[in-house]
């Protein structure tokens, strides 16, 4: 297993991993292909935290990381970053190449003086990587009342006593809604892709 900084030539074989990884998990089809597709010209975008994962010399995975920022109560400014997507091939998931490849990810971004990560994600699966729900640390999803633990939401505090007990707001960077807010360019973009068939399967979030 080779842990490496993606590329420019890994770009297209990392986008269809992407694609393959996450085809009708969430919705019918994907987007997040497209999302890291344009991410990469983001200021947001951080190159340093771009992994690929290599297994037998085959292109098995892939994280992207990204500025963001917490808004504390005080008015304060937090410094903070993000992930995702993080894809693994279907051949190879549930195999704890995922953990893997994020654990790796973490420990550069701490190295990097990254505070503290925060992420939407399900907390069955991150808890292995160190994620807690976010509330627990006194981070808040956008949107979402102060007094509900908002599961899906999660956060891990990289350098000890970052947070120094504030609390703070989260809002998701404005780069990972490109396809919804710019749905032709997405669809043009997709259909450079193999054809494959949308379906609505149980679990999807949006359909």
């Amino acid at each position: 297993m080779n842990i490496r900084l993606e590329q420019p030539q890994d770009y297209r074989e990392v986008e269809l991993l992407t694609r393959e990884a996450f085809w009708n998990v969430y919705r019918p089809g994907c987007t997040e292909h497209y999302v890291l597709h344009c991410y990469r010209q983001r200021p947001e975008f951080i190159p340093d935290l771009d992994f690929v994962m290599e297994h037998d010399g085959r292109l098995i995975g892939h994280v992207m990381f990204s500025k963001a920022v917490l808004t504390c109560d005080d008015g304060t400014l937090l410094p903070a970053c993000t992930f995702g997507p993080l894809s693994i091939h279907p051949d190879y998931q549930r195999k704890g190449f995922g953990c893997a490849l994020l654990r790796h990810a973490l420990t550069v971004a701490k190295d990097l003086g990254y505070g503290a990560v925060c992420m939407e994600g399900n907390i069955d699966f991150y808890r292995h990587a160190g994620f807690v729900v976010a509330s627990s640390l006194g981070i808040h999803y956008h949107g979402e009342p102060r007094d509900s633990d908002v599961p899906y939401f999660l956060a891990q505090e990289l350098l000890p006593g970052y947070l120094q007990g504030r609390e703070c707001t989260y809002r998701t960077p404005a780069g990972y809604f490109v396809a919804d807010d710019a749905p032709a360019a997405f669809a043009a973009f997709d259909a450079t892709f193999p054809p494959k068939e949308k379906e609505v399967r149980p679990g999807q979030l949006w359909t």
